[in-house]
């Protein structure tokens, strides 16, 4: 196991697609699959019942969140008892699952991820077919599940997969610590803020100002992932203490009972500033970045009914101008994940015809891409997360910079 390594958390992955006769089969009440050699490689074949304390994951680019239940799984040769009071020499290993919500959801082609946790539990992570998801979980683990048998990965081979944004971001999707936290400098983050949270500008501010290696103008795509990571993991860390304190202090009504209603909402309250905050950080960090590069833009302006695109270059008096040559606007659209939200940028700005959005997500499907496409929306994405995509894939991405020089080109003489 080595540290900063997906070999932190699985001594072992098996994976493939499931095929129709799978998916029917295990949405019935056959709820087993067949041990075949690679879950022996994985599991053993011990001469007993091995019940494995797991989780079983559905996810899919439809939801927001994925379909979680804890299960026990049992790992077992269905031929022992035969073999032991026959002597029948085989044996017909066989994983047992119980019918779960997860499981009524599966279908053909969906890909299936049945991995073994360095605390001897089971994670089974089922993904919908085509979907963004589904290819972030392949990448991840190192998977090409276009065959028809289950694809092996030991733990060493994870020892030589350090853990990067993109995968940490994945890990955090299907339920697991990314090990984002850095109380370095927690210290100076107390006295500086106090103890609660900053605005995102001045939390934003703070972050770039640990980063002092990076370029923003020779490699603004570099500069864009750093600045990404360390405002993570420095936010993890003024979270982790600003959280466990009201966590001490506890949640009592004016009669010293517990209050649920008050924990609740504080519960909700953390969640929603996570989730919030990531899209205004990714915003701040790119605003950052076209003022160093002298691009004239307006942030969140306002368009035709009342929408609000995340950036138009070169700005919001030129976009309402209607005498200023449309072929010269450009407009960003910015989410930190896409899913299906990135046709909402669509109907962003009625004159610019060719959008573009930039997203963190690494890697989108094929399909999106291609509907990308033909809806005439260009995809910028850091060039530190082309490796994510398929090779067929890249060539359809723009990285920051050459987004750069593409504004910066239809801004020569304004």
């Amino acid at each position: 196991m080595k540290q900063g390594s997906l070999s932190e958390y699985f001594q072992g992955v098996a994976a493939k697609r499931l095929t129709e006769v799978e998916a029917n089969v295990l949405r019935s009440n056959q709820h087993e699959f067949n041990g075949v050699r690679a879950l022996r490689e994985m599991l053993g074949e011990p001469n007993q019942r091995v019940p494995y304390p797991s989780k079983m994951m559905y996810l899919s680019d439809s939801e927001p969140e994925p379909i979680v239940e804890d299960a026990l799984l049992t790992w077992y040769d269905a031929r022992q008892k035969a073999r032991e009071e026959r002597g029948v020499m085989r044996d017909e290993y066989r994983l047992y699952f119980p019918s779960t919500s997860v499981s009524a959801n599966f279908g053909a082609g969906d890909v299936l991820v049945i991995a073994h946790c360095q605390d001897g539990s089971l994670l089974l992570i089922v993904a919908k077919s085509g979907s963004s998801v589904g290819q972030q979980i392949e990448w991840l683990f190192g998977v090409d599940t276009s065959g028809v048998r289950y694809v092996l990965r030991s733990e060493n081979d994870f020892d030589k997969q350090q853990l990067s944004f993109a995968s940490r971001v994945i890990l955090e999707t299907i339920g697991l610590d990314p090990g984002w936290l850095d109380d370095s400098h927690l210290d100076e983050m107390i006295n500086l803020f106090g103890e609660s949270f900053p605005t995102t500008l001045q939390f934003s501010a703070f972050s770039r100002s640990k980063c002092m290696s990076v370029d923003t103008l020779a490699d603004p795509d570099h500069a864009l992932m750093a600045w990404m990571e360390k405002e993570e993991q420095l936010f993890r860390a003024l979270e982790n203490h600003i959280v466990s304190k009201r966590l001490k202090e506890g949640f009592l009504s004016g009669d010293g009972k517990p209050d649920v209603d008050s924990f609740i909402s504080y519960s909700l309250s953390v969640q929603n500033r996570r989730k919030s905050r990531v899209g205004l950080t990714l915003e701040n960090h790119l605003e950052h970045i076209f003022k160093a590069n002298l691009l004239r833009h307006s942030r969140t302006a306002r368009t035709e009914n009342r929408s609000k695109p995340d950036f138009l270059f070169p700005s919001q008096n030129s976009y309402l101008d209607l005498s200023f040559d449309s072929q010269r606007l450009i407009m960003l659209g910015v989410k930190s994940t896409c899913k299906d939200r990135w046709r909402q940028v669509l109907t962003e700005a009625d004159r610019v015809e060719h959008k573009h959005l930039l997203t963190l997500e690494a890697p989108i499907s094929t399909h999106q891409l291609y509907e990308m496409r033909a809806k005439k929306l260009a995809l910028v994405v850091p060039s530190n997360l082309h490796d994510a995509y398929p090779k067929s894939d890249r060539g359809y991405l723009i990285s920051l910079a050459q987004f750069i020089q593409e504004v910066q080109t239809s801004q020569n003489g304004l």
